[in-house]
């Protein structure tokens, strides 16, 4: 693993925000992560929160625009942010579409042409980068946990529901909870992963719930009512919903009324998350 390149530093809240740049090798090109550190990691190690952000955005996008610092520097909770996906990497037509290649990894380990050679953004997120961050900086081993917004979100529901015993704890902001049933994760899982749908399933919270992974558990998931994506069938939290009830998994599904599918909902109930990822973090 090659050796991190600071690209910049801030304090905040007394603590800081970094911003980094690494060689990857499961990507197979440069990889950039920002990295908050409360205070009290200045005199001892803390517990950590991966943050997945969704379509579009960057490592800068959240940790920018949400207001995460304030109530992580309280808790004493690390957060990581890493990109969507890999960039520049010369595939052809890689930044022809928003929904399709650069901001938009899906947090897939690809199968397909040309997509395979860089596009793994799930062994990036759940391997190489809790390795290296975990090394790199004053994080308590196995105190960590994800969450995320829209691809995001469905990233975050993932890497838990596949790895119960690496992630403690599980929350998700607008996620896109259905995969395998939007127009998004059709495309996406197509040109990625190929026509076998069985493959799908690994990719699709809905599915992977049925596994029965995290019953001990409860998953917190925001929706805000307003929400855009939400009229379109892009993020279908009512499926994931249902296979939560049919297997009894603590699901608390907030319905947000008049909430968009924005920052300023991330915003408005960041602390909620924090919260509710303290109570198996600290």
């Amino acid at each position: 693993m090659s050796q991190l390149q600071l690209n910049s530093q801030h304090r905040c809240f007394g603590g800081s925000v970094s911003y980094y740049q690494h060689d990857s090798q499961v990507c197979n090109a440069p990889m950039r992560f920002s990295v908050f550190l409360p205070p009290q990691a200045k005199t001892s190690a803390v517990p950590v929160l991966y943050f997945l952000s969704g379509l579009t955005c960057t490592e800068e996008n959240f940790t920018v625009k949400s207001g995460v610092q304030g109530k992580a520097a309280e808790l004493g909770i690390a957060i990581i942010a890493p990109d969507t996906s890999p960039r520049h990497t010369g595939i052809p037509d890689e930044d022809k579409e928003y929904d399709l290649g650069s901001g938009a990894g899906f947090y897939v380990n690809a199968t397909q042409s040309p997509w395979q050679q860089h596009y793994q953004m799930y062994s990036y997120v759940v391997e190489e980068l809790p390795q290296l961050v975990e090394s790199e900086f004053p994080i308590i081993p196995g105190k960590r946990g994800i969450f995320g917004h829209s691809m995001g979100g469905h990233g975050a529901l993932i890497c838990a529901l596949r790895n119960p015993n690496f992630y403690l704890s599980v929350s998700a902001f607008a996620p896109i909870a259905a995969l395998k049933q939007c127009a998004w994760g059709k495309k996406a899982l197509t040109h990625y992963l190929g026509d076998n749908q069985q493959l799908w399933d690994d990719y699709d919270a809905t599915e992977l719930i049925k596994r029965k992974t995290w019953l001990d558990k409860p998953i917190l998931i925001d929706q805000g009512t307003e929400d855009n994506f939400l009229a379109q069938q892009q993020l279908l939290p009512e499926e994931l919903a249902k296979a939560c009830e049919q297997i009894g998994q603590p699901l608390n599904l907030r319905y947000q009324e008049g909430y968009d599918h924005s920052y300023f909902f991330i915003s408005s109930f960041i602390a909620d998350h924090l919260q509710h990822h303290k109570q198996f973090l600290i």
